[in-house]
């Protein structure tokens, strides 16, 4: 490739340091797309002949279906896909397999390779989370009424619903595919066309390519095209935020899954068990989607610490741009799909959570708020006549509302009768029903919101 410039080829040590063909033949579908478009450009603008193109077209379907078949080789000589592919073509048709190259890099080639990839990365994600969206919403819809506990620095909070700490994940996740369609909508610009750096003498459309390969437009600087990875860091931004959420939604399975909690059975098919203690279920799924996140975010570390202090236009540290998106996709589909199964294949001990939820005092809140309302108190004195109600019963051992009215009204006279109205966890749930409360008909209106957003009834 290099022979009329240098009298020596390179060492064994450049020829491997300098080989990504290992990672960016993951590129070949994208790179024969883009061939594809650029010859069908290059024959309408009269810059190739039609029967050249025609081989050039024909070849390269050739090679797909090798590719497809037996996979790309890894010939290090060649250095990366692009060069694989275009000795390939060489071999098949002969000397007018070097006119494919004509008004185009290797720099603008792969930055075009690259967001047809991320961009068909974000839809593959985007289509597990939505499949991860719709088991959280049905499970939420079957647990709209069973009460749990909820909680604050992982201590009795106050009484929820299963099914609407379940839609906390559901808006989380709503939050991750914004931001994918962010990415997407950004990274819609075709680079091909740009050439090295500067753009191309060649009367080119680059129009024509940008739609043939589904893009919004072409780029509108051709230094900035080629150099730019910025489409590659917000789509690890979006992943490493996505497994973030992840890792929250597993933690809690987790704990949920102790012994010393017993609030849910996890799948068997997402589980293992110990090769010495018979009596094991281990929640191994959860703890490696946990686990992903930090390789994740450790991946959109690594590119942006690359692309730090890169001038203008395209520099050889960018061939190692790849390996932390390919590995972030791949460890992202896996702990979506986990999650997914964990949610749909679940079974939850309601009687267990909902007596967890009596303990702990969680409706102490209820008697505050009692209080302000019944008794015309300030919330600041019902807060502490509250803390010395919750007090006695510590003592006692009991629940608030096992406290005789008579205790009760020895540490406020204005505490009558109605107030064990408020003190149960099922009028605790249902007193909370302001927009997205817990209450049970607040959560099936926002399982009636979330299924039409998802196009569940249609």
């Amino acid at each position: 490739m290099w022979g009329g410039r240098f009298a020596e080829g390179p060492s064994a040590i450049m020829r491997e340091i300098n080989a990504s063909i290992p990672f960016d033949k993951a590129l070949w579908r994208q790179d024969i797309a883009a061939s594809q478009a650029h010859i069908a450009m290059l024959e309408a603008q009269g810059i190739v002949g039609a029967d050249d193109s025609k081989a050039i077209s024909d070849g390269l379907n050739a090679i797909a279906a090798e590719y497809e078949k037996d996979g790309v080789p890894e010939d290090w000589d060649l250095e990366d896909i692009h060069m694989t592919t275009e000795a390939r073509l060489s071999d098949l048709i002969g000397p007018a397999a070097g006119r494919l190259h004509t008004a185009r890099s290797r720099n603008d080639q792969v930055a075009t390779d690259f967001r047809l990839w991320v961009r068909e990365a974000i839809d593959q994600m985007d289509a597990g989370l939505a499949a991860l969206q719709r088991a959280l919403v049905i499970r939420a819809g079957e647990h709209s009424r069973s009460i749990m506990p909820g909680f604050t620095h992982l201590q009795t909070a106050q009484p929820v619903t299963l099914g609407h700490h379940l839609l906390a994940y559901y808006e989380m996740i709503r939050r991750d595919r914004s931001r994918l369609a962010d990415t997407r909508a950004r990274l819609n610009e075709s680079p091909l066309g740009s050439a090295a750096l500067a753009g191309t003498g060649f009367p080119i459309d680059r129009d024509a390519t940008s739609s043939a390969l589904g893009f919004d437009r072409p780029t509108a600087n051709s230094l900035d095209a080629v150099s730019d990875r910025d489409f590659a860091m917000d789509y690890l931004y979006a992943a490493s935020v996505c497994a973030l959420h992840l890792s929250r939604f597993a933690e809690e399975l987790i704990i949920w899954a102790s012994q010393p909690y017993g609030f849910v059975r996890m799948p068997d098919t997402l589980s293992t068990g110990s090769s010495i203690m018979p009596q094991k279920k281990n929640p191994d799924a959860a703890e490696l989607v946990r686990g992903h996140a930090g390789r994740v975010i450790g991946c959109h570390t690594a590119l942006m610490i690359t692309m730090k202090g890169l001038p203008l236009a395209y520099s050889k540290d960018m061939q190692d741009d790849k390996p932390p998106v390919f590995e972030a996709a791949g460890l992202m589909a896996l702990s979506i799909a986990a999650m997914t199964g964990m949610v749909a294949d679940s079974t939850f001990n309601m009687d267990r959570m909902r007596e967890a939820a009596e303990l702990g005092y969680a409706t102490a809140t209820d008697l505050a708020d009692w209080l302000v309302t019944e008794a015309d108190i300030p919330f600041r004195e019902a807060h502490h006549i509250t803390g010395a109600a919750v007090k006695l019963a510590e003592k006692r051992g009991c629940a608030l509302d096992e406290l005789p009215l008579s205790d009760l009204q020895a540490i406020d006279d204005r505490i009558d009768e109605s107030v064990f109205d408020a003190l149960s966890v099922d009028a605790s749930v249902a007193a909370r029903a302001s927009y997205g409360g817990t209450a049970p008909e607040q959560v099936d209106r926002q399982v009636k919101r979330a299924r039409a957003e998802l196009g569940m009834d249609e």
